[in-house]
């Protein structure tokens, strides 16, 4: 099936989402992941700044700088992502994509991170995405050598579709039914 598509529908299965029903499937996401392996290990975490619809990464922020976590936060420049770190008073602004972007100029080497928490509409089990179309994170994932990590609604996958050759998959995804990491299902 075509990505667009695919894509569109993945958007408006996510704002369909029963709010209270999008809330309990996050709570069961966020205590997975501040579980796991990934999270636990990490002293850096990429993550974004979620839309409404979309997986809200705030707990995140909130349990990452609680407990002494670097987080740092993409903004887009020339078709690539350049992280910045953010405190809890960092300020943000609107990009043209609607993405809320910072205004820290600390920036940092995104190589470095130890965690990515990567963004999507639509999943494969095998960790293959469809984002928003701009290929931002395959670009940035060529050559990342961190952790990898996606926080995925049981609805956001969907198996009509085959990946192309650059698209990278991410390493593990968290879901409110069950996780999957590289080997297969992961029961952690």
């Amino acid at each position: 099936m075509d990505k667009k598509i695919l894509r569109e529908q993945g958007l408006t299965r996510l704002k369909q989402l029963d709010p209270r029903t999008k809330q309990t499937k996050e709570q069961i996401i966020q205590s997975l992941l501040f579980a796991s392996k990934e999270w636990l290990e990490a002293e850096s975490i990429g993550v974004i700044r979620s839309l409404p619809f979309e997986f809200d990464t705030k707990p995140i922020f909130e349990r990452g700088f609680h407990s002494g976590k670097q987080i740092a936060v993409p903004r887009s420049v020339r078709k690539k992502l350049h992280f910045y770190q953010v405190e809890p008073q960092t300020e943000y602004q609107l990009s043209s994509f609607g993405v809320e972007e910072p205004l820290s100029q600390k920036k940092i080497d995104a190589l470095d991170l130890d965690l990515l928490i990567v963004p999507g509409l639509i999943f494969s089990h095998e960790g293959y995405r469809i984002g928003f179309g701009g290929g931002y994170y395959d670009r940035f994932l060529a050559d990342f050598q961190g952790k990898t990590v996606s926080l995925v609604f049981a609805e956001q996958f969907d198996v009509r579709w085959q990946p192309d050759s650059f698209d990278i998959p991410v390493q593990k995804i968290i879901t409110d039914k069950v996780s999957f990491g590289e080997k297969g299902v992961d029961n952690e």
